[in-house]
């Protein structure tokens, strides 16, 4: 019988020390690819920055009026879900599609209607299964994101509320914070109005042909450099998260294989004992 424990805890810790060796080589990779998604996720910022200060600028001036600012009458609205390819990070994907799961609801017992847009396998598949309507999809686009990608992503959203598809659009990602903090955000994407806070910075500006022409020609590219800086955030975050729980993983594979090692040694110790013991017992019957 202690024969049997010895052999199960034996099978049990070769058991715990190969998934170790695949949580250790899962968090070296996540550490990797963090680093490299980290540099890309800062060097897209300076971008942004500028595309949301001249629209700013742009916005100051009187009288002055867009289709990109306009208020919809539409109750139909876009709603923009990105999340990972992957699992095995955590509560990464389960946080974003947690709070989409209830914007939904949200927009549900308004009685207004919705569309979704998701971005990342894990997202395409949570919202396939549930039987939403899913407006156009995109996976495995997060780790090698080009800004052609984002472009024809934001091609498409921009499209489709030129053509009054939907109403408003809505955009759901993860914000990286840091190493150990990522957290699920909404951003309004149009319209624009009321998105942006007006104050010029070069009040003496000249737009040609007009201040409205070159808005309306910014707005693509800065909803594309919405979509493009959400995804890079939204990858660095899927990385930070399955770097902490590979390596949480790994601890606890670590504490397991300490804890078995020794309920091995003191099974094994036993059965030494119990040896010794019947040999002696053995020798001393046959003395007599």
């Amino acid at each position: 019988m202690a024969t049997a424990n010895i052999k199960d805890v034996k099978r049990r810790m070769k058991s715990v020390e190969s998934t170790m060796q695949i949580t250790k080589a899962m968090e070296l990779v996540a550490s990797s690819k963090l680093r490299k998604a980290k540099e890309r996720a800062e060097a897209c910022q300076p971008y942004f920055a500028q595309m949301y200060e001249t629209m700013c600028d742009i916005l100051s001036a009187k009288d002055f009026k867009s289709e990109f600012m306009s208020k919809r009458h539409l109750k139909a609205s876009l709603i923009v879900v990105i999340a990972g390819d992957r699992g095995l990070a955590g509560g990464f994907n389960h946080n974003v599609l947690k709070m989409a799961q209830q914007r939904i609801d949200e927009l549900n017992k308004k009685g207004e209607t919705f569309k979704i847009l998701p971005v990342g396998k894990k997202a395409v598949e949570y919202f396939s299964k549930r039987g939403y309507e899913v407006y156009s999809s995109y996976q495995n686009v997060a780790e090698e994101l080009s800004f052609e990608d984002a472009e024809s992503i934001s091609a498409e959203i921009v499209k489709g509320f030129e053509f009054n598809k939907y109403g408003t659009v809505e955009l759901l990602y993860t914000h990286f914070v840091s190493a150990l903090m990522q957290t699920p955000e909404s951003i309004a994407v149009l319209p624009v109005e009321g998105q942006t806070e007006a104050k010029s910075n070069c009040p003496l500006t000249i737009y040609e042909p007009s201040a409205e022409a070159v808005f309306d020609g910014i707005v693509p590219k800065y909803v594309t450099g919405l979509i493009y800086c959400a995804i890079v955030n939204s990858f660095v975050s899927e990385q930070a998260a399955r770097r902490t729980a590979m390596e949480s993983a790994s601890d606890n594979a670590s504490e397991m294989i300490d804890k078995l090692s020794l309920l091995y040694n003191r099974a094994r110790q036993a059965q030494i004992t119990q040896e010794i013991n019947e040999i002696v017992a053995g020798s001393m019957f046959g003395g007599k």
